[in-house]
This record gives C-alpha cells, sequence and structure tokens, in this order.
C-alpha cells in the first residue's frame, strides 16, 4: 500500500456526501484547541493550588506529622497529574495537516491510547493520593471542632470528591472519548478507501 498518497489526492476522488477535507480537519484543529485550552487551565489551576497549600505550610505551621503528610501528598498528586498530561499533549503537536492520512490514524490511536491511560491509571492515582492528602490534612484541624463539625467537614469533602469521581470524571472521560472516536472513525474509513483505490489500481 503507498502510504505516500497525500489528503488531497485521496479527497479529489470521493462520493459525494463523505466528509470532506476541511470538514474533518476542522474537527482536528478543534478538539486540538479545546485540549490544549484544558492543558493550560489544569496547569494553572494545580500549580495556583500547590502554591496556596506550600504557603499554608509556612504560615500556620501545622503541628502533627499527618498535616505534613496529608500536604506532600496533596502536592505530590498534583505534581504526578501536571508531568503526565503534559506529557500526554506532546502527541497533539505531531498531528499536522501535511501528514499522510495512515500517519495522521497511527498518532490519533497513540493519543487515544495515552488518553485511556491519562482517565484510568494517572487518575486513580490522582485521586488516591489526593483523597489521602486532603483526609490526612484535615486531621489537625478537625481535632480543634466539636465531634458534629468534624463529622461535618468530612461528610462534605467526601461527598465532593465522590461527586467528582462517579459523576464528572465519567462524563468528561465519555465526552472526551466520543469526541476522538468519532475522528478516528472517519480516518479508518479512509484507509479503507484508501485500500480499495490501491487494489483497483493492482
Amino acid at each position: 500500500m503507498n502510504s505516500n498518497i497525500n489528503f488531497n489526492e485521496l479527497w479529489a476522488k470521493q462520493k459525494t456526501g463523505e466528509p470532506n477535507k476541511e470538514e474533518l480537519l476542522s474537527k482536528i484543529n478543534t478538539f486540538k484547541k479545546s485540549n490544549l485550552k484544558r492543558l493550560i487551565i489544569t496547569n494553572l489551576l494545580l500549580i495556583i493550588t500547590s502554591l496556596f497549600i506550600i504557603f499554608i505550610w509556612m504560615y500556620y505551621q501545622p503541628q502533627m506529622i499527618t498535616t505534613k503528610i496529608g500536604i506532600i501528598l496533596t502536592i505530590l498528586a498534583m505534581v504526578i497529574f501536571v508531568i503526565a498530561y503534559n506529557q500526554s499533549f506532546a502527541l497533539f503537536r505531531k498531528a499536522t495537516n501535511t501528514q499522510n492520512n495512515s500517519e495522521y490514524l497511527k498518532n490519533l490511536i497513540a493519543i487515544k491510547a495515552k488518553q485511556q491511560f491519562m482517565q484510568t491509571t494517572m487518575l486513580n492515582l490522582y485521586f488516591v493520593l489526593l483523597s489521602t492528602g486532603i483526609g490526612l490534612y484535615m486531621y489537625e484541624y478537625t481535632q480543634l471542632m466539636t465531634a458534629f463539625w468534624g463529622i461535618f467537614a468530612y461528610g462534605i469533602t467526601s461527598i465532593w470528591i465522590l461527586f467528582n469521581w462517579f459523576y464528572l470524571r465519567p462524563k468528561q472521560i465519555k465526552k472526551l472519548q466520543s469526541k476522538l472516536n468519532e475522528i478516528i472513525g472517519k480516518f479508518e474509513m479512509l484507509n479503507e478507501q484508501l485500500d480499495e483505490k490501491n487494489k483497483g489500481i493492482r
């Protein structure tokens, strides 16, 4: 199979009603821009949060070891997540409009695999470390509260974490996967068309 056949040659021979070049490339560019925007916002929020937590540590000087361990685990969770997230976005920069459809498809499949790794392994690790860190961090300060308010504080925090884990996280994952699967499906269709074209030439 000739993998050097470019988009222009392939789209020029497409049937009426099939996705055109501008439509598909526009979807890819929109997808890349939305991921870049999400990456920048995530970086800023986690960096600001980490700096704020360090400020609290330095200013209030917590006494209990559990509080210090909680702060370290919380910051560690954010650092690990940001590093992994930034590495995953590097794959998007490889996708350019000059690539042929085989290279595009290969790159998109690699992006999908990386996103699945982020959405499972890394996100699970992030939530475990973050939840443990917050729980340990809160312990020292809830000791100063009455039993009712201590339980209330832990309860509200737990509800927020569970809401993120069981509602927001799956919803966001489904949305991202749906967009990427749609684009990959169209490139797979182009590969099939290219195979048929090459068979016709032989």
